[in-house]
């Protein structure tokens, strides 16, 4: 293509379409879990290399204000040509490969490779790519519920129960939850019936820690994607957006609590009070080697639940394997406190994803939100709610505030890491 002649007025692109096609990709990004950030540059980029100049684009987290001008207009007596659309964008499943797909399609773009017309076809067929099929995220939950349950402390029998339950409750969510009720309904249904499971097969004898059969099988309904993503935004400045995502997040948790809470006390209500159980490690799975294969696993069959192009399981999975082990040997042989250990594993976790970003041409962001899933407080949310059911509040306050802690460990990994400069990861930014 001339560069000559594409940037001259007689052939720029109509100032409406250009915008659309920016417009499109935005609401691509948003709804498939994008950071704010990423898709106020890409629809940028988009709408600078087709000519338009001063594009404005305000992207909420779940809505994009589009506004623009043309640098040299020939019709209308020369008057300036503007461009203003508001448009609601619903969360809907997490679709990391769209995000991919769309952050190729800018880079050929900004490189003279696709036009105008073909983007958009482009775009078209990106929306309409069909997600994970139903039984590959069943699978996935399964296996990351056992991965899991073995991370915590569940032993092979209680990691086999994670499994079926991890099953039986994706399956409700896909057919159930998603389609016939409202995200908190949705949310304290799902945590409930993963409980009601956990506690069924523990009483018929099917696995031997509750406890851990229980962390394991939530472990799929942590909103990890709006906690990250909303830390994420905060390190790129955008409070609002950032405040309003770590707030979904929080509601997600209080839903997963609410629901295992219901659980407790429709099991006490039948057996003369709340089950008793205690924290602990089954020796099966305790070894480095085998919590290392745990993690990844778990943290594999996340970025099936997340969309990620089958490619990047096994890159992903070994990322958080490393966080694991780091954290593991911090922890065990080093004296390191759980949020110490946390800090660091978490630092690491997200310069490897950054790492990563390179050769395999994706955001670093499909990365660190499977990789970061071993470190989230998963067993400190249930402790703090089991605690709480079963009045023993001293200890609910203390597990309560130690998750807090932890997840607070998270943030701050995460900021200092993005803070590091591109130049360390790469002599380019194509790719991050």
């Amino acid at each position: 293509m001339d560069t000559e002649n594409h940037n001259s007025p007689s052939s720029q692109p109509d100032l409406t379409e250009v915008l659309e096609v920016a417009a499109k990709a935005g609401h691509i990004l948003l709804e498939n879990g994008a950071e704010i950030s990423r898709v106020e540059d890409i629809m940028s980029r988009i709408a600078s290399h087709f000519g338009v100049d001063s594009s404005n684009f305000f992207v909420l987290s779940n809505g994009i204000f589009t506004t623009g001008r043309t640098n040299k207009v020939t019709k209308s007596g020369g008057q300036a040509s503007t461009y203003a659309n508001v448009e609601f964008i619903p969360l809907k499943a997490i679709q990391l490969s769209k995000v991919v797909a769309v952050n190729r399609l800018s880079y050929d773009i900004s490189n003279g490779r696709t036009t105008l017309a073909e983007a958009r076809e482009r775009l078209e067929r990106i929306s309409k790519s069909a997600p994970k099929p139903d039984w590959e995220q069943i699978l996935g939950s399964g296996l990351g519920a056992a991965g899991f349950c073995a991370v915590f402390g569940g032993g092979w029998f209680d990691c086999a129960a994670a499994l079926v339950v991890g099953f039986l409750l994706y399956a409700f969510v896909l057919w159930m939850s998603n389609r016939y009720m409202s995200k908190i309904v949705g949310g304290i249904c799902n945590a409930l019936l993963a409980t009601i499971l956990c506690v069924i097969c523990w009483r018929v004898g099917f696995g031997d820690s509750l406890a851990n059969i229980i962390i394991g099988a939530i472990m799929p309904l942590i909103p990890g994607v709006p906690f990250v993503n909303g830390v994420r935004d905060l390190a790129n400045s955008d409070y609002l957006a950032g405040f309003t995502r770590l707030t979904d997040a929080m509601l997600g948790f209080f839903c997963i609590a609410v629901g295992v809470s219901l659980a407790f006390i429709l099991d006490g209500s039948l057996h003369g009070g709340v089950v008793n159980l205690s924290m602990t490690v089954n020796p099966q799975t305790a070894g480095l080697l085998w919590q290392a294969l745990a993690a990844f696993v778990g943290t594999a069959a996340f970025s099936l639940l997340f969309g990620i192009d089958r490619e990047h399981y096994i890159p992903a999975g070994v990322i958080g394997a490393i966080g694991w082990v780091i954290y593991l040997i911090l922890v065990r042989y080093c004296g390191a406190t759980p949020v110490a250990a946390t800090l660091a594993a978490s630092i690491l976790v997200c310069i490897l994803s950054r790492m990563a970003a390179i050769p395999f041409r994706i955001p670093a962001q499909g990365f660190l939100l499977c990789g970061i899933f071993p470190l989230v407080p998963g067993a400190g949310i249930f402790w703090f709610t089991y605690y709480l059911t079963d009045s023993q509040f001293n200890l609910s306050m203390h597990s309560g505030l130690t998750a807090v802690k932890i997840a607070i460990a998270i943030v701050l990994g995460i900021i200092l890491a993005m803070e590091l400069p591109q130049r360390l990861f790469s002599h380019s930014h194509r790719t991050h």
